[in-house]
């Protein structure tokens, strides 16, 4: 795949019902999202090697003015996750993929951070 190509990723919460568009919906936290069964939340795959630390997401606690430096300490983190990355970037590559989450931020969460960080290294 070339460096510029798009890959087709799409955030979601856990809470949202899940739709065909979704594609390969794939759950993102290290933690299940609380009060929901396999039935109603329907994810394809679970990668919890590219969730935060438990220490960097005790840390960020989803405060909003954390957020860019959140994103640098958990970049890193994934660095040092090759293989959970090429996975997650095949899932893509194949089609649509869902990066499912269960943070209520819907801007500042692990999801955002990883779709970032999957789109910057699609070509790689």
């Amino acid at each position: 795949m070339p460096r510029n190509a798009r890959l087709k990723v799409n955030l979601k919460r856990a809470y949202e019902a899940p739709a065909r568009s979704d594609g390969q919906r794939v759950l993102v936290d290290r933690v299940w999202p609380r009060g929901m069964t396999k039935e109603e939340i329907l994810i394809d795959d679970w990668v919890k090697d590219v969730a935060p630390s438990t220490a960097l997401r005790k840390w960020f606690n989803h405060e909003p003015p954390k957020w860019n430096e959140f994103k640098r300490r958990y970049f890193r983190e994934l660095e040092e996750r090759p293989d959970a990355l090429k996975r997650l970037l095949a899932k893509a590559r194949a089609g649509t993929m869902t990066l499912v989450f269960g943070a209520k931020d819907a801007g500042h969460n692990n999801a955002v951070a990883l779709k970032e960080y999957l789109e910057r290294h699609a070509g790689t």
